[in-house]
């Protein structure tokens, strides 16, 4: 799906968010554990990533990756964001919030009323419309990833949550971003 281009254009122009492929699995593997090694997320193995390949959407821009994010359906009724990750000379230029948003339409398409995410980032979130809300709300089996964190004991993520309502499609059809699915 390539962005918009619009008069305030930037480097989201020239970027597209698609579905990842087995070719962009090395560089998700790269990215994420880039901040693993600075603390900020759980490190993921390259069998990791392709196990899960289908869950990860992907920034491109000119043929180089950066940036990813995740879509893991927990239940019929949730699905968690994770895994985002963002080149390190790319953040603060739109590009979590475009991998946010496409996400999102995922989760409208898939008829899945409430995205969450753990996040060290809580005022991204709410710029993209996430609240604060309590992590004992959340279902047990959002905690699988944390029995392999070394910070389990003293968690500092923030549990944010975005309730989709009327915006998830109940027609079946892919709401915006159709090339998401092509």
């Amino acid at each position: 799906m390539p962005v918009e281009k619009g008069p305030i254009c930037g480097i989201l122009c020239d970027m597209e968010v698609h579905n990842a492929k087995v070719s962009d699995a090395k560089a998700i593997c790269s990215l994420i554990n880039y901040y693993a090694e600075h603390d900020k997320m759980l490190f993921r193995s390259l069998a990791e990533i392709y196990e899960n390949l289908q869950t990860f959407l992907v920034a491109e821009q000119e043929g180089k990756t950066i940036g990813c994010c995740a879509l893991e359906v927990i239940w019929a009724d949730l699905a968690e964001i994770k895994s985002l990750a963002i080149d390190s000379e790319n953040r603060g230029k739109g590009i979590g919030t475009a991998l946010v948003t496409a996400a999102l339409e995922q989760a409208r398409y898939l008829g899945i009323p409430q995205v969450f995410a753990l996040t060290l980032e809580p005022r991204f979130f709410e710029r993209v419309g996430f609240t604060v809300t309590r992590k004992e709300d959340l279902p047990m089996k959002v905690w699988s990833d944390c029995a392999k964190c070394p910070k389990q004991s003293e968690c500092d993520e923030v549990a944010m949550i975005r309730r989709l309502g009327d915006d998830v499609s109940q027609s079946g059809e892919i709401p915006v971003q159709r090339s998401l699915w092509g």
